[in-house]
């Protein structure tokens, strides 16, 4: 039976990751930082994948995604103190600066008309802004392609 602990220790390590470089780790940055072989970190990314909790490329090993923050490049972009991260989408633009405890700024486009957007996120959520953000796919079904959601 796999250690939940383990997977947890593994999430950590990517979460804290991309909180102070931006980016997403390795497998074999994980695997460092974990202090454990990188096939015990692959099983362990498979296991996190099967929860929702990452998305993977192809690979198998390279994280697409780790909600709210993205492993690549995207339109919606968050400022976080000195720091820039990419979001998967609007909505996980909104909790990357819940997830860091700090406000921020969050950049990102009109997909209908291309206008630039830009709202301030703080401790107590987004500034009133005219603007809505729309949800193309229920809810319910954001996991059968999230990427494409």
């Amino acid at each position: 039976m796999p250690d939940p602990d383990f997977d947890t220790r593994v999430k950590l390590a990517i979460y804290r990751h991309l909180a102070d470089t931006t980016r997403a780790p390795s497998l074999q940055e994980v695997a460092e930082c974990v202090r454990a072989s990188s096939s015990q970190v692959e099983e362990g990314y498979a296991r996190l994948c099967r929860n929702r909790v990452l998305v993977l490329e192809s690979d198998g090993v390279t994280i697409r995604m780790a909600p709210p923050f993205s492993g690549v490049a995207t339109q919606h972009r968050v400022r976080v103190g000195d720091k820039e991260y990419f979001a998967n989408c609007a909505w996980d633009a909104l909790g990357v600066p819940a997830a860091l405890h700090a406000p921020g700024d969050v950049l990102s486009r009109c997909e209908q008309s291309g206008e630039p957007i830009h709202l301030y996120v703080h401790e107590n959520g987004p500034d009133p802004e005219p603007c809505v953000i729309h949800f193309a796919v229920p809810a319910a079904l954001w996991w059968k392609d999230i990427v494409y959601t």
